[in-house]
């Protein structure tokens, strides 16, 4: 029960940080760069990458899902699966790399 409630704490915080406001906008650049920083020796995280595990999703293939969400994505990369290392993402990074992925559909 206290790790749902944690999720749901985070799921909310992670909703607010990427509000409306041109302020709070998530930065899709710098998920960018991000995303090639600390997530490219396992995914491939954009065009021209050439290298990267063969049992994990591509940035593109996880942009494209039907139920793809850039709240959710940001949500799942604060508390990652147990496969993925833990990176310590503040909540803006989160969402920068999930707006980046975002940007690939």
């Amino acid at each position: 029960m206290h790790r749902h409630l944690r999720r749901i704490c985070l799921l909310v915080a992670v909703a607010l940080s990427v509000g409306t406001s041109s302020a709070l906008a998530a930065d899709p650049d710098h998920g960018a760069d991000l995303a090639r920083r600390w997530c490219a020796s396992c995914h491939v995280v954009a065009n021209g990458q050439t290298q990267a595990s063969a049992d994990v999703p591509s940035f593109v293939s996880v942009a494209r899902r039907p139920d793809f969400s850039s709240e959710r994505l940001a949500f799942f990369l604060l508390d990652p699966h147990p496969k993925m290392p833990n990176f310590p993402l503040s909540r803006i990074e989160a969402a920068d790399i999930a707006a980046y992925i975002a940007s690939l559909r």
